[in-house]
């Protein structure tokens, strides 16, 4: 469903992603992991036709989104760090508006509303403002709302970032309840080892923009000798804290001079 072949990301003369290469079959739960700063980031983003690779070759169900763009963009639902609800809007309207923009036929969308909002618990609340709505239901509401078009593919960045373990054992609940009724192809990042060893049916370890391991959490573990996934992550990718400062503003002047010259 996902194939990764040699992808390479440059800002100038920093490489945010060198040489990675990987594949995520249908259906599959891929946790793609690394410290701040490793490259997850800007490998969804290549993954999701919001960046172009530097070079390498990205597949989604067979699609290059480079030379189909849109027909790749059909495929695949998103829910980034950063919340991308509509606050004034009720929970109802986000979704709406979504399977507008995605042109889901108004019976088939509004049938998936009910559907997903029921699943994720928020069918009750789908006519309160969001703005109104805790931190976990709006990831939730997020999270349906990618699934509104029935995507082959949903990427997750840091899905659950923030929210209380409740919260983050719902939510998990929910997205493998959809994973396994529908085959959805799901590729997550995440900080919480523990999720990922719990979620994942494989795993992906990124670090310095160099794809370090790849595996089942049995796997990976039995590779470090470690008995937890945070003692194999910590023994691949060391104890030192990272700071994101340094390369993120690297990548900042790059695009900086990108835009400023007219390049993308």
């Amino acid at each position: 469903m996902i194939e990764v072949r040699n992808l390479v990301k440059t800002f100038g003369a920093f490489t945010a992603v060198n040489d990675v290469s990987f594949s995520v079959a249908e259906g599959e739960i891929f946790a793609f992991l690394g410290p701040n700063g490793a490259g997850k980031t800007t490998t969804i983003k290549m993954l999701t036709t919001l960046l172009h690779p530097t070079s390498g070759s990205i597949r989604l169900d067979g699609l290059d989104p480079l030379k189909q763009q849109n027909e790749a963009r059909k495929k695949f639902g998103i829910v980034f760090q950063d919340p991308s609800l509509d606050g004034d809007l009720t929970a109802a309207e986000n979704m709406e508006i979504h399977g507008v923009l995605y042109g889901v036929p108004h019976k088939v969308r509004r049938q998936r509303t009910e559907e997903l909002l029921k699943l994720f618990e928020l069918w009750d609340r789908r006519d309160e403002q969001v703005k109104k709505f805790s931190g976990g239901m709006k990831r939730r509401l997020e999270i349906a709302r990618g699934f509104l078009h029935t995507p082959r593919i949903l990427f997750l960045d840091e899905p659950t970032l923030g929210l209380d373990p409740q919260s983050r054992n719902q939510l998990w609940t929910h997205v493998k309840k959809v994973n396994e009724a529908e085959k959805v192809t799901v590729f997550l990042t995440t900080h919480y080892m523990d999720e990922a060893d719990r979620v994942a049916h494989r795993i992906g370890v990124i670090d310095h923009g160099k794809l370090v391991t790849q595996g089942t959490p049995t796997e990976i573990k039995e590779q470090t000798g470690t008995t937890t996934l945070e003692d194999a992550f910590l023994k691949l990718t060391g104890e030192t804290i990272r700071d994101e400062s340094a390369s993120s503003t690297d990548m900042m002047r790059q695009f900086a001079k990108m835009w400023s010259g007219g390049k993308r």
